[in-house]
């Protein structure tokens, strides 16, 4: 007798990584106003880090043509480092007040991150750095305008012992942005970066995670998310970097040009953002 085939099994989406964090609570004045010494060592340890996760994504990046997935040894490292700089990016941003421990893995940390490496296209491996290009770029806006209204931010979080609401929510917008990007950039996912203005009411099965799974953005959340990009293009448009140049009849000029976004992976710490690109 016949039989109807059975059913296909449903379409399985690429994984979106997802950040986890608690919603703004009381903060320590005092940390809040040394908040960028006390991170110093923080900020050398993710240098050393980004060194070595450089060197890793490009053995990563020739074992993931061949296999179609990151290699063991990449997957792992990566997927610590992700976390580890995300946290403390979370910390020098005023988000809350708990100190990002030297570890990779941190179960009981307020601030976590659900990466989830998997299958790659191959195409999209090999000009990974050519697609990257986009979600670079917004992330430097991003992080362009945070930076460029910081003192005002401190400064506010400073008198009021927490991170008011809506600044909570763009702030998570862009810290989010900037770890999907870099997921995508370090081939741990294959979901090009997205939805940084958030999710709807109800948009999780089971109801919100965290204060930022989903991540809803008020109207003062938006408001402010759009004036950081705005404000990021304005800075980012009007900066300028200057090079001597020495032309070949020994003639020496000065070249201004836009500044332009850190490297695509993390450095040390910069005047413009210690840990943006």
């Amino acid at each position: 007798m016949w039989q109807a085939p059975p059913a296909p099994a449903p379409f399985e989406t690429e994984w979106l990584p997802v950040l986890d964090m608690p919603a703004p609570g009381t903060q320590n004045r005092l940390t809040v106003a040394f908040r960028i010494i006390l991170l110093i060592p923080q900020f050398v340890v993710v240098w050393v880090l980004s060194v070595a996760a450089f060197f890793i994504a490009v053995l990563g990046w020739f074992g993931a043509l061949v296999l179609g997935r990151l290699p063991v040894f990449a997957s792992d490292y990566l997927t610590g480092f992700v976390p580890y700089e995300t946290r403390v990016n979370a910390y020098l941003l005023l988000t809350h007040d708990r100190y990002p421990p030297f570890a990779f893995h941190t179960p009981d940390h307020p601030v976590r991150v659900e990466l989830r490496p998997g299958e790659l296209n191959r195409l999209a491996v090999f000009f990974r750095l050519v697609l990257a290009i986009p979600a670079m770029i917004i992330q430097g806006v991003l992080y362009a305008g945070w930076w460029a209204v910081s003192f005002i931010s401190w400064l506010v979080v400073l008198i009021l012992g927490r991170m008011p609401q809506p600044l909570f929510e763009a702030t998570a917008a862009i810290l989010r942005y900037r770890m999907r990007y870099m997921a995508y950039l370090l081939m741990l996912t294959s979901a090009y970066p997205k939805r940084l203005f958030g999710e709807e009411p109800g948009s999780v099965p089971g109801g919100p995670v965290s204060a930022t799974r989903p991540l809803v953005l008020s109207g003062g959340g938006r408001g402010l998310l759009v004036a950081f990009i705005l404000i990021g293009v304005i800075a980012w448009g009007t900066g300028s970097i200057t090079t001597t140049v020495t032309s070949d009849d020994d003639e020496t000029k000065q070249v201004t040009g836009p500044l332009l976004p850190g490297p695509l992976l993390p450095g040390p710490p910069q005047s413009g953002g210690p840990l943006a690109s």
